[in-house]
């Protein structure tokens, strides 16, 4: 009490010394206050948050502004026009540095290559009669000498084969590939001279749609979201495979592949990954089922949860949901659960062992990847039940929306560490055996676990202490941030 006093009393002192001296105590704040910017630590934000990406969602007219800006300077750069430089755009994906080197070392090269000019240009062959008549080698009708059009490769065509040319190509789907009639030329024609020849409206609306599309997919920094009927085009400075979601519809997906998000796992990998289960989809079926038997009393039991530590309502033994083991010891034993133990001695068995060998790890790790998938469905309605429970005890009086908010954190955290902990076993089924993949188990173990505390908790959230609960959110989120740091490589 005595310390409390003195304290006091001295903090009193400083007040009147300060009131005396206003400016003087202001100038020694200021001084022992001022923070240097220069000071601070530049924090990468991709250091904190390994998912971290930085991109913008673009409406059409942002990205036809965009597209342009870079056709108008590689045309002015170049001295060409605008139709050629999206050609030799569309050739170079976009990489306008690239054009303008390769161009200024060896000019016609780079037309031939990207077939703007043809390797060997032949005068016209069509014999001009008396009368200044063409027979058109397409419908071999003779026009006058002014009908006729030809691109750099000076294949003449009359203007009615070529519109009859391009609207075949466009009603196709073609474009920007739509080259010149004559056989075996492969002379793209450019945006201006197929639009100088498209005189129904429709057509020309889209032409243009499709050389948009076209442009788009061709230019690494822009993606169409993938989805349902969307408009909206991501940018990003950088092509990887991270995380975008849409402002428009909301979707999530790889900006790198335009599939499903997928972290850890390369896109490489996952469509690897996603194929093999289609392919093996009718024998994977046996495992698809939603019943399991008691290991304790062998009553069947229904999953009606995303959590996989299990309680049987009839004997209440707790138990795991993929390996059956008693939940009690679980914690230790879940780097065993989730991990797949190879066969030293495989190579030197025979062929059908090989295959059953083969096909007993693919079920491993099929039957993880399933039931989070599973699970991941069955947390949603798990909210949707919480959120009918909260919206009854606010009606009643118990609290506001305000209060039970960090229930609703708790199981978005949960959704978004059970997705990256599901995209963990197509990464591990395909990692190499060693000290790397040793780790990787591990800390994937270490996250389930994690996850399985979580979605345990979330599931008793009335009973669940708040505090706990978002200790627990923080355990999961640093397990599955330090596991994507180490393994996540973009």
């Amino acid at each position: 009490m005595e310390n409390a006093i003195n304290v006091g009393s001295q903090a009193e002192e400083s007040d009147m010394e300060c009131s005396d001296n206003d400016n003087d105590c202001l100038d020694d704040y200021d001084y022992y206050n001022i923070v240097d910017d220069n000071d601070i630590e530049q924090i990468d934000p991709s250091k904190i948050d390994p998912e971290n990406f930085i991109y913008d969602c673009l409406g059409e007219e942002q990205v036809e502004r965009l597209l342009n800006e870079t056709v108008e300077y590689l045309s002015s750069s170049l001295k060409i026009t605008p139709s050629l430089a999206k050609v030799l755009l569309l050739s170079h994906q976009w990489g306008v540095n690239q054009i303008i080197d390769e161009f200024r070392k060896n000019a016609s090269g780079l037309l031939i290559s990207s077939r703007i000019k043809p390797p060997v240009i032949t005068p016209p062959s069509l014999p001009i009669s008396s009368r200044n008549l063409i027979t058109c080698p397409v419908c071999v009708v003779p026009q006058s000498v002014d009908k006729f059009f030809s691109l750099s490769c000076s294949h003449m065509f009359c203007k009615d084969c070529w519109v009859t040319h391009f609207e075949v190509q466009i009603n196709q789907g073609i474009s920007t590939a739509i080259s010149c009639m004559a056989r075996d030329c492969v002379v793209l024609a450019p945006e201006d001279f197929v639009l100088k020849h498209l005189s129904r409206p429709n057509m020309r609306e889209k032409y243009q749609q499709f050389t948009f599309q076209d442009y788009v997919k061709s230019h690494p920094e822009l993606r169409f979201c993938p989805g349902p009927n969307c408009p909206i085009v991501v940018h990003s400075d950088e092509n990887k495979a991270k995380r975008a979601i849409c402002s428009n519809c909301k979707t999530a997906f790889c900006f790198q592949c335009g599939m499903d998000y997928h972290a850890p796992t390369e896109c490489s990998i996952i469509k690897k990954w996603l194929t093999k289960c289609a392919d093996d989809s009718e024998t994977a079926n046996y495992i698809s089922a939603h019943t399991k038997d008691c290991p304790k009393c062998h009553i069947c039991i229904e999953k009606n949860g995303g959590c996989n530590h299990m309680q049987c309502y009839n004997c209440k033994h707790d138990f795991c949901w993929m390996c059956l083991g008693d939940w009690k010891s679980h914690g230790s034993e879940y780097y065993e659960c989730s991990r797949y133990r190879e066969n030293p001695n495989i190579a030197h068995e025979s062929v059908h062992a090989q295959a059953r060998e083969a096909l007993k790890k693919y079920l491993h790790y099929y039957e993880r990847w399933e039931n989070h998938s599973k699970s991941l469905k069955l947390e949603e309605q798990t909210l949707e039940n919480l959120r009918a429970r909260i919206n009854q005890k606010v009606m009643a009086g118990v609290g506001t929306w305000i209060d039970w908010q960090y229930l609703f954190a708790a199981a978005g955290l949960l959704a978004k560490c059970r997705y990256t902990l599901q995209y963990t076993y197509p990464y591990a089924y395909y990692m190499d055996v060693g000290p790397r993949k040793e780790l990787f188990e591990y800390q994937q173990a270490q996250l389930e676990a994690e996850i399985e505390n979580l979605s345990w908790k979330i599931e008793r959230a009335e009973t669940t202490d708040r505090g706990d609960l978002e200790n627990q959110m923080d355990i999961a989120e640093k397990r599955r941030t330090t596991l994507l740091k180490d393994f996540l490589d973009v």
